[in-house]
């Protein structure tokens, strides 16, 4: 199966830049796809310095569902937004003010890849982080989802009036144009090796899926899964993304469906397990063409939240109402998008979200459909 392969390098236009982001691109384009992935073949997609969140997360999503392998190369800079404290990848528009509007919120990594197989992602990562980021580096969570592999390094800031270079991933292409990818853990020992040959900066984390007990080291948050509901497969998410790849829809939601009240009845409706698979079957739903049920889910899913204490503004929050308000726009059906659009628009009120005019957007269209169906307000 063909593998795909998405090469992101990014870093702020201007003085804001600490890195030297795009460099790497030449590099890794001169290894030949099917070495950067693994397989043998691949598609390539490279980002270099991307202008919108949204542009990247269409990419990401893109390479998220496709069925073979998957490889990320992630050049760039972290920085927290000023409301929340969450790690953020800056873009080319991105300044310390803008950065909520303008960078891309890491837990979309998560958010995008929590559907993919396990063992069959893997994410290597070249990060510096502004003075401020860096300071807070041991409490940030840096994981890509449960079952990806991340693999890097994670650095300070470089001196003032200097760019740092992407040595590690510079390693790492310079390894692969030999031709051969040794498997990810060995290539991203090699690749420390000869990025830090003339030395490494002091505190500098290492990115590694495997729990460390060295300086430097960090390890990736893990969730447990509920117990195995019966007549459930051990690997509930390769059995939903085989479904899903031939065409058995049905079948997939229903295995979630049979994760979901397992959840809901060992640890209750508010546990993350159970908003977990309920956001998997948005997802499926999603999948299946069926964007009538996923913004239920999604609607479901973020009420659920609200209901549970979480803020307007975590991101789990705000993620599931955004996707509620994309399958919305998505309906074909005019009286079924009559019928969940005030929901929506409740939520919307409580969940502004990042993009401006959401609310207003909804309020509009539903107005506009409902005076073409001659519905009332």
């Amino acid at each position: 199966m063909p593998g795909t392969v998405l090469l992101l390098a990014a870093s702020p236009a201007g003085k804001g830049s600490l890195v030297d982001a795009t460099s790497v691109l030449p590099v890794l384009a001169a290894v030949a796809p099917p070495v950067l992935s693994g397989t043998d073949t691949a598609n390539v997609v490279a980002l270099a310095d991307p202008l919108e969140p949204q542009a990247v997360l269409t990419w990401l999503r893109s390479a998220a569902t496709a069925p073979g392998p998957l490889t990320v190369f992630l050049t760039g800079q972290l920085q927290l937004d000023r409301r929340q404290r969450l790690p953020h990848l800056a873009l080319a528009r991105t300044t310390p003010a803008t950065i909520r509007c303008t960078g891309f919120p890491w837990h979309w990594f998560r958010e995008e890849l929590r559907l993919r197989t396990p063992g069959t992602t893997t994410v290597f990562a070249d990060l510096h982080a502004d003075a401020e980021t860096w300071r807070t580096r041991h409490a940030l969570s840096l994981d890509c989802g449960p079952g990806v592999a991340l693999y890097g390094r994670f650095g300070p800031p470089p001196p003032r009036r200097t760019r740092a270079t992407p040595a590690y991933t510079k390693a790492l292409a310079t390894i692969l144009r030999s031709g051969h990818r040794p498997e990810p853990a060995a290539l991203h020992r090699q690749a420390l090796a000869r990025a830090f040959a003339k030395g490494r900066t002091p505190d500098e984390l290492i990115l590694s899926p495997d729990e460390q007990a060295t300086d430097g080291s960090w390890a990736s948050s893990r969730t447990s899964p509920p117990a195995t509901p019966p007549s459930t497969p051990p690997d509930p998410h390769s059995a939903l993304t085989a479904a899903v790849r031939e065409g058995r829809h049905a079948d997939a939601a229903a295995l979630a469906a049979r994760w979901e009240e397992a959840a809901v009845r060992e640890r209750g409706p508010g546990s993350e397990e159970a908003l977990h698979w309920g956001e998997v079957g948005a997802d499926l739903a999603m999948l299946a063409g069926d964007a009538g049920r996923s913004c239920r889910a999604w609607l479901a899913v973020a009420a659920a939240r609200l209901d549970a204490g979480q803020h307007p503004e975590d991101p789990a929050v705000e993620a599931a109402v955004d996707r509620a308000h994309h399958q919305w726009s998505r309906l074909g059906d005019p009286a079924l998008a009559c019928e969940l659009g005030p929901a929506l628009v409740d939520l919307r009120a409580r969940v502004p979200g990042r993009r401006e005019g959401a609310l207003r957007h909804v309020r509009m269209r539903l107005e506009e459909l409902r005076q073409a169906q001659h519905v009332p307000g």
